[in-house]
């Protein structure tokens, strides 16, 4: 990486009074002069000139994810359309010592010397990487306000990095975390930095050599270089927190954060870091990105005659800079975001003009950002985006997809996170709604299958010598009344097993498998999983068994029998719920041995991971179903006839097999977000083909195994307009 001299095109308003004159102009992938290159795009990821290290070794795990998060990025870049038409430019100068507490910056001059002092910024990425490659702690700080291009710097700088890896392994891998959701208080650091790699990457969730998982070992050797973005999306009461951890870290950290929840924190103990500021871009920049067809210079003419297009637009800019509408405008295009906004809204449609001219609907900055944050979902969804191969793309209401991305971006604000985890997406709900959601399914699936199941059996009954002798012709009362008597039990059984599972996770959230059915699983994942699953067979058995138990009793004591009756019927409910419980257990446990980790050339997005778990969990629901259903048939076989066995034995199946796969990420996902949201209009029925779509369209971003929304501005805003919406139509009812 290195600083390209050039001329730069003159812009009066670069000088301006009270703006630095130190900045310089940073182009964060491009190669053009005068500009800073972070990194050359024809360099691969590994120089093949070193013999690459063994795939079971740190080293050799380290390579195979230096590839992953490269073609993460890469994929992200073209998504994101950062270089359309060229690179978005970003502009750095040293960080305020009052935020970072060291009186020098990278090169050793103080932000607050910049304004007599031009801050030569040759090198000044080289002495970044330098120090982020380094062999001593520290964190460096990237300061910026919302929008100023924190997130495409940290990006390309660590495609940059990765670009210059050598296949031994040795240099750190540049990963980014989003930072908003850790706890300080609750997760060390490194423990929390371990849990997203085994997330977002599962090949690293496998034991190494010493026991310990690949993650760990990778963090714990130094073969990680954490980026961490959004400081800012840190919990207020936990940043103090925070930041006493980050600067304590025995590793070197970037970190990005927005200057007035960093300035809120910081004190005059506070233990000193580097850091670089990202300042307002220059109507030069404005120029070059929004009009790149064109070799029009502000010092040039422009064309003003006709109140229309962006070279009306920037002419007016330039020539009125003291008018209050076009200070307003100019004030906008100051940051990445809303001139990467400002480009998408009237790429195809609408004329920019009436940023300038529509004073009433535009009098403030603020009406000009959200009239683009607003403008930006129907513009993507607007944008022709070819079928994929074999299939046809679905076509999404840019109004619905604003309201139901709003739903998401609520969720997301409610947790405090960017990430839109897709096993989380239920916990939107409160937990009683979600017991009560899952209680009813459950209970309505059982009722319907044991009604189905029952009525066949009488049919069958009634064709045979044994219906003949029983004078079995139809349904009887009795049988009613059990198989809503077991609708409702199992109903109320599941739904406080969801309760008592949600309870005891973190979030409330059932985490998803990281493994895959394969048959060469083997005997070490089913030691490892024994016990774990084991006990929690044997809880959930012993949950349901309580329950069916009390509701026995009632039911007895409703029919007259003693109390005696009553307790003898809860003991044989929880024995029964105990062995049922052990036997699920047990069978859970024994088919990890068709379970293996997801392989590292696998992708791993987020639809991967859902598809992977629907795969594994189906597989278990299958085996617990087909050996408990077998089992109890032939027990119910022996002593009252084949076909009374039959029936329990597919009764009892069935309903253990679909209850048990509700208790499971993908299962609740089901649930929840495939039937219940939808069915509120509060998500559309093909969830994932619209998240996958709106990551094609720009307006999501893939970290790993989860979507996030491409920038804070735009979840909030999506937010703030759903919630809106949602108390205007709940104070017209």
């Amino acid at each position: 990486m290195s600083f390209v001299p050039g001329p730069r095109e003159p812009d009066p308003a670069a000088h301006k009074p009270g703006q630095s004159g130190g900045d310089r102009s940073v182009n964060v992938g491009g190669n053009n002069s005068g500009i800073i290159s972070t990194g050359d795009n024809t360099t691969n990821v590994l120089n093949v000139s070193v013999a690459p290290p063994a795939e079971n070794t740190l080293a050799g795990k380290a390579n195979q994810l230096a590839l992953r998060v490269s073609r993460i990025l890469k994929y992200e870049e073209e998504q994101q359309r950062l270089w359309d038409p060229h690179p978005l430019p970003v502009r750095v100068r040293p960080a305020p010592s009052t935020l970072t507490g060291h009186k020098g910056g990278i090169l050793g001059v103080s932000a607050e010397e910049t304004d007599v002092l031009p801050l030569d910024l040759t090198g000044q990425l080289d002495e970044i990487a330098a120090f982020y490659q380094g062999t001593k702690p520290g964190m460096l700080m990237v300061l910026g306000r919302a929008g100023a291009g924190k997130s495409i710097l940290i990006r390309r700088f660590a495609l940059a990095r990765l670009q210059g890896r050598t296949p031994s392994g040795e240099a750190p891998v540049p990963v980014v975390f989003s930072l908003g959701s850790w706890n300080p208080t609750a997760t060390p650091l490194r423990d929390w930095l371990i849990d997203r790699l085994e997330r977002d990457h599962p090949f690293l969730a496998g034991t190494g050599p010493d026991g310990s998982t690949w993650a760990t070992g990778l963090v714990g050797a130094g073969h990680i270089l954490p980026i961490l973005d959004g400081f800012d999306e840190v919990a207020n009461d936990l940043r103090k927190a925070a930041l006493r951890s980050l600067r304590s870290a025995t590793v070197p950290l970037l970190v990005t954060s927005r200057h007035d929840e960093l300035r809120a924190i910081v004190t005059v103990n506070t233990r000193p870091s580097t850091g670089i500021e990202l300042t307002d871009l220059t109507l030069g920049d404005a120029v070059n990105y929004l009009l790149p067809e064109t070799s029009m210079s502000l010092s040039g003419d422009m064309d003003t005659t006709t109140p229309t297009g962006w070279e009306y637009v920037l002419g007016e800019l330039r020539r009125h800079p003291d008018e209050p509408a076009c200070a307003r405008l100019a004030a906008v295009l100051t940051t990445p975001l809303m001139l990467a906004l400002a480009r998408t809204v009237y790429e195809t449609d609408g004329d920019p003009s009436e940023l300038l001219l529509d004073i009433k609907r535009f009098s403030t900055r603020g009406a000009l950002e959200d009239h683009l944050l607003d403008n930006f979902i129907p513009s993507a969804y607007d944008r022709f985006l070819p079928n994929p191969p074999g299939a046809k793309r679905r076509s999404w209401d840019p109004e619905r997809a604003r309201h139901w991305l709003g739903f998401l971006a609520t969720h997301l604000r409610e947790l405090r996170t960017h990430d839109i985890e897709w096993w989380r997406l239920g916990t939107a709900m409160s937990l009683s709604s979600r017991m009560l959601v899952s209680g009813v399914t459950i209970g309505l699936v059982s009722g319907v299958t044991t009604g189905l199941v029952s009525g066949v059996a009488i049919w069958l009954m009634s064709r045979t010598t044994l219906g003949h002798v029983s004078g079995v012709t139809s349904l009887p009362g009795e049988t009613v009344v059990n198989v809503l008597l077991n609708t409702l039990g199992i109903g109320l059984a599941f739904g406080l097993m969801h309760g008592f599972g949600s309870g005891i996770k973190a979030g409330g959230a059932f985490e998803p498998s990281r493994m895959h059915i394969r048959i060469r699983g083997g005997t070490k994942r089913v030691k490892e999983s024994f016990l774990p699953r084991l006990w929690g067979g044997i809880a959930g058995g012993l949950v349901f068994g309580v329950v069916f138990g009390i509701g026995m009793v009632v039911y007895a004591g409703l029919l007259g029998y003693p109390w005696t009756v009553g307790a003898l019927v809860f003991g044989n409910w929880l024995v029964a719920g105990a062995a049922l419980g052990l036997a699920v257990g047990l069978i859970l446990a024994l088919t990890a041995g068709l379970e293996a980790l997801i392989e590292p050339e696998s992708s791993v997005s987020p639809s991967d991971l859902l598809h992977t778990n629907r795969t594994t969990v189906l597989a278990q629901v299958l085996a617990v179903g087909l050996v408990l259903g077998l089992g109890y048939g032939t027990v119910v076989a022996l002593v009252n006839g084949v076909v009374l066995g039959l029936m329990n034995g597919l009764m009892g199946g069935l309903t253990v097999a679909f209850g048990v796969g509700t208790m499971t990420a993908w299962g609740r996902w089901v649930v929840l977000v495939r039937v219940w949201l939808p069915l509120t209009g509060r998500l559309p029925w093909a969830v994932n083909a619209f998240l996958d779509d709106a990551h094609e369209r720009g307006v999501l971003r893939q970290a790993g195994a989860v979507y996030q929304f491409r920038h804070a501005r735009l979840r909030d805003r999506l937010a703030e307009v759903y919630e809106q919406h949602e108390r205007s139509t709940a104070g017209g009812r």
